[in-house]
């Protein structure tokens, strides 16, 4: 990841068929910290970042009826809740890519016409079990006791005579692709997909009947079927740098850069196989990396409307701030494991870590730093032990944020055992340069938060640049 070549990032998009919750949040946020970051080593110009939304589908065409709208105004809604989470979660994203932006749809119907060029796509009558919460055909392997392992719901018998991939035409070459130990972080992931494809890899269908389902992208040359979602969807990751135009961003980031997509442990399959397999068709660059994180519960539950424990990452900004709810998120939902989040955690996380750990340090340095000292040389180099190369590197953003906080519990030990309150009054130069030395070590923090943290390293930044105690950065909850 950290190479010297132009550096792509890009989400997974989500389907627009319910409003934004903290797991995707998880994701996006975290995109955003590999994007800052690599912004700070790189330059600002050679860092793509893309996210977006994925807007056709059964599952999208059946909750609009349900919500008695019109799909496009009903996508249309829903697209821009997560269009809202740039502003919300202060993000940096260059991109938002639509799935029904005129452009996108063009991509896909050429990504469509490269494979069938290829001999990869051919037409076939079809029987079997559909899950519309997976928008796909199941398999034996994907259903336990007669239902979606994921979903939990019974599959829908279905004939239908469809265009289909030819996938098993890539078997041997996918598998090689995996053997590469760079490809999928965490490892664990990769032996999964390997396995999967050892069983043996099918052919799948990519498109629908337009008479069963309208709302998809028309495929070239049968105007009686639409694309398949996936098959459209996927596309998605080319088309936000500019193609089928070879040149560009495309040429940049994709041809010649380091890509890597963020994306949830259920899209092995989607992102490092059937994705693949489609690049290969198109005579397309692999994607160099995925990285899957895990799944956030509530009280031991997957997160569910129908139960009622979604937590919106709009609510958390709302209660905690921006910076704290990109706090809580990064630090406290592990990076690749699933993590059970209830708000009663969150209340506990934020007042340890914010309240009475940075924010209080801040307060503490900067009121004796008001009081006894000039302003300071803000150019220093940054502090050796807050380097996490090595941890971002392996995409750990919790352990990455764990050496920060150490630092800061190492600052805040040096100062109880130092005493420069004390000090200054008995000697008064000793006194100044151990302050001095603390502020210094405050200015490496704000440095290291700077793609954590982007508005809080800001305000640690001026108020050591204006040697003036900043306002309370972490207010307590019932304050």
């Amino acid at each position: 990841m950290m190479d010297k070549k132009p550096f792509y990032i890009t989400t997974t998009i989500p389907y627009v068929n319910a409003e934004p919750h903290i797991g995707f949040a998880l994701e996006i946020l975290q995109a955003d910290v590999l994007a800052r970051y690599n912004r700070w080593k790189l330059g600002e110009e050679n860092v793509f970042f893309s996210t977006g939304s994925d807007e056709h589908g059964q599952k999208i065409f059946e909750a609009a009826e349900k919500a008695e709208k019109d799909v496009k105004e009903y996508v249309d809604f829903y697209a821009a809740k997560f269009g809202e989470l740039k502003e919300a979660l202060d993000l940096s994203n260059d991109n938002f890519i639509r799935t029904t932006d005129p452009h996108h749809v063009k991509a896909a119907q050429e990504m469509w016409k490269r494979c069938e060029a290829a001999g990869d796509i051919y037409e076939k009558e079809f029987e079997g079990l559909y899950c519309v919460g997976c928008e796909r055909y199941l398999t034996e392997r994907d259903m336990a006791d007669g239902k979606c392992v994921i979903h939990g719901t019974e599959p829908e018998l279905r004939k239908e005579k469809n265009w289909f991939f030819r996938l098993s035409k890539y078997q041997n070459e996918i598998l090689g692709y995996l053997q590469d130990p760079a490809v999928i972080i965490p490892d664990w992931r990769r032996e999964e997909a390997i396995n999967f494809v050892n069983e043996g890899l099918e052919d799948f269908s990519i498109s629908r009947e337009k008479s069963r389902l309208a709302w998809g992208v028309p495929v070239p040359g049968d105007d009686t079927q639409v694309m398949y979602v996936w098959f459209d969807a996927l596309t998605n990751y080319i088309s936000t740098l500019g193609w089928p135009d070879e040149g560009g961003n495309f040429e940049k980031f994709w041809k010649n850069g380091h890509t890597l997509q963020v994306a949830g442990k259920d899209q092995v399959r989607f992102q490092s196989i059937m994705w693949q397999g489609i690049l290969l068709s198109a005579g397309i660059k692999h994607t160099d990396q995925v990285f899957y994180h895990g799944f956030v519960n509530s009280g031991g539950q997957k997160m569910s409307k129908s139960i009622g424990n979604v937590i919106s990452p709009f609510e958390l900004v709302k209660k905690y701030g921006i910076d704290a709810t990109r706090y809580l998120v990064l630090r406290h939902i592990h990076s690749t494991e699933d993590t059970d989040v209830t708000w009663e955690k969150l209340d506990e996380w934020y007042e340890a870590g914010l309240v009475n750990g940075l924010g209080n340090l801040v307060s503490r340095i900067m009121k004796l730093a008001e009081d006894y000292l000039e302003p300071v040389d803000t150019k220093k180099e940054i502090y050796p032990r807050l380097d996490y190369t090595k941890e971002l590197s392996k995409l750990d953003f919790a352990n990455s944020m764990n050496l920060v906080w150490e630092d800061m519990k190492d600052i805040d030990y040096k100062i109880q055992l130092h005493k420069p309150f004390e000090i200054i009054k008995i000697n008064v130069d000793e006194g100044k340069k151990l302050i001095t030395q603390f502020v210094e070590r405050m200015y490496s923090v704000a440095i290291a938060l700077r793609p954590f943290l982007p508005k809080t390293s800001e305000k640690i930044l001026l108020a050591i640049e204006n040697n003036k105690k900043p306002e309370n950065l972490f207010p307590r909850i019932n304050a």
